[in-house]
């Protein structure tokens, strides 16, 4: 993994190598490369024993041209202010190559959540929401879970908001538990867009899904799920890891047997039955016929992809290959589906969340899985086409072709003002 690679500067790249084969101004495209505001704030909050810590949080809106703002929320240690500018930027791309009309945003807090309590976190969450109070809204940004977050923090956010405003307004967040207001589907939809764009990769490139060895680096929501749901497709997982290593079996494994031991112990390597252990770096460069990257950004720098042996990747994270990497896995015909694609099935399934929260009206989870399908499946075909026409150089200058079009279109339909 690479520690230098900068995950704005990638985005900022990506959009470059899109545009080259767009006819947009230059100086639209450079609108489109920076966030219009960010929220950096530090929140004080009192800790169990009394004393009181403080956590740098953020908040970037990047672009809304299509419409109101929409990103998730992580806890990590690692949450900067150039990742969140990155991963709101990404978010703007991702909604527009699955033609929903949302814009970017993405927020974060600095903190490691294993070291607070239930109660603490709930504090954090609550001064953090404060904040964000003056930012989001159901027409303005609607914040999501992301990292190390997920239906309780959504549901206090929810609450502060709702309390402090003296309303109810269940749209202004979504991810939320199905009892207050959430979708059936919801907490799979990463894994499952990670699926469908698996299944039309191989598809489209005349592979077999059945039968073919599958790693997965990274073994959280979206990595277990697309895990699980890609085994049911007849594939065989034969590696899978998380942040204290990873575990190899030839024969392969049942990936719920591994989640319920990583649920047990917070590890996957505390599952007994594997031939191997492995690092996460032994685990990216398996000879395996797909390669699943869903952890976090920068997992394979242009060093690590020259010993990438994987026909296919379909990436669940967002930005886990640098641009270096990119060029040396194109270069070397290897299949990269981006994770404007392949993991926007959290922010469809969210966007329907915010369309049923509006109506007041609930879907079943097998209507927000054929539609998600639709979704997924439309984009994959648009970026084919793009691909093919246009003799672009890989499938994700294809995406971000197809995204950045669209934007620019709602930019300049709009006008500029004042």
């Amino acid at each position: 993994m690479s520690d230098e690679a900068n995950p704005f500067e990638s985005l900022q790249e990506q959009i470059d190598d899109a545009a080259a084969y767009l006819d947009v101004a230059p100086d639209v495209i450079n609108r489109l490369k920076y966030p219009q505001r960010i929220l950096e704030t530090n929140l004080s909050v009192q800790m169990d024993d009394g004393t009181v810590d403080v956590f740098q949080a953020f908040r970037s809106q990047f672009n809304g041209d299509r419409g109101p703002y929409k990103g998730g929320i992580r806890y990590h240690p690692n949450v900067s202010r150039d990742e969140v500018k990155a991963l709101s930027g990404w978010m703007v791309y991702k909604c527009a190559v699955v033609d929903i009309p949302y814009g970017g945003g993405k927020g974060g807090i600095v903190i490691d959540p294993s070291e607070h309590s239930e109660s603490e976190l709930e504090r954090i969450t609550r001064a953090f929401a404060t904040e964000l109070r003056p930012l989001i809204g159901e027409d303005r940004d609607i914040p999501a879970p992301d990292v190390n977050t997920g239906q309780r923090e959504m549901n206090w956010i929810k609450d502060t908001y709702e309390t402090l405003e003296g309303t109810t307004a269940p749209g202004v967040i979504t991810g939320k538990a199905p009892d207050s207001g959430g979708s059936a589907g919801r907490v799979e939809a990463t894994g499952r867009s990670t699926m469908l764009t698996a299944r039309e990769a191989f598809d489209y490139l005349d592979k077999d899904i059945d039968g073919a060895t599958v790693a997965v680096q990274g073994y959280g929501n979206a990595g277990w799920i697309a895990a699980n749901l890609i085994d049911e497709l007849g594939a065989n997982v034969v590696a899978v890891s998380d942040s204290s290593g990873g575990i190899y079996k030839e024969g392969g494994f049942d990936p719920k047997a591994v989640k319920e031991a990583k649920n047990e112990s917070g590890s996957v390597t505390s599952y007994d039955d594997y031939d191997e252990e492995l690092s996460n770096e032994e685990l990216l460069t398996l000879d395996v016929d797909l390669l699943v990257p869903a952890a976090l950004e920068n997992a394979i720098d242009g060093d690590l992809a020259q010993d990438v042996q994987a026909d296919v990747v379909v990436e669940a994270a967002n930005g886990p290959l640098t641009p270096d990497a990119d060029d040396v896995l194109t270069e070397r015909d290897v299949s990269v589906f981006p994770d404007i694609l392949a993991n926007a099935g959290g922010v469809t399934v969210s966007y329907f969340e915010w369309v049923q929260n509006r109506q007041r009206f609930y879907w079943t989870e097998e209507r927000v899985n054929d539609e998600l399908e639709r979704i997924i499946v439309d984009a994959f075909e648009n970026i084919v086409d793009a691909y093919e026409s246009k003799d672009l150089p890989n499938f994700r200058t294809a995406a971000y072709v197809v995204a950045i079009e669209r934007v620019a279109k709602a930019y300049q339909q709009s006008g500029n003002w004042p």
